[in-house]
């Protein structure tokens, strides 16, 4: 699936990256804490948050995500998109929550990032 199929299905404004609508995405992960997305999330995924600080773009830098998709109608400020242009990070707003968002592009074949948790001792 390419950014601009994400930008169709999501009736999605695109805030800054109109030029790499083309890139290819292969999963996507919803959340708002960075801890998990720094835990979980792998390249090529797009990341879907309602949290619009700086502190999102750099998660995104430090894991190569190009394309993050702010929910709730949610927009960032100036910094963040001056950030995310220089960083060549595509950056998508909906008015859907991160639910309707999720199930949007799942239905459509995006599928989640891959979790593999450890195995407690009391499974063996």
């Amino acid at each position: 699936m390419t950014v601009a199929d994400i930008v169709s299905i999501l009736n999605a404004r695109v805030l800054c990256g109109e030029n790499r609508l083309d890139r290819t995405v292969h999963s996507a992960f919803c959340s708002d804490l960075m801890s998990d997305v720094l835990a979980f999330v792998n390249e090529k995924t797009v990341l879907i948050t309602g949290i619009i600080n700086p502190q999102v773009i750099r998660t995104a830098e430090m894991l190569d995500i190009r394309c993050l998709i702010f929910v709730r109608g949610k927009e960032p400020g100036e910094q963040v998109l001056s950030q995310a242009k220089e960083l060549g990070i595509t950056v998508l707003t909906t008015g859907d929550a991160a639910f309707t968002t999720c199930g949007k592009l799942y239905q459509a074949g995006l599928r989640g990032v891959a979790i593999e948790w450890p195995e407690s001792e009391d499974e063996t």
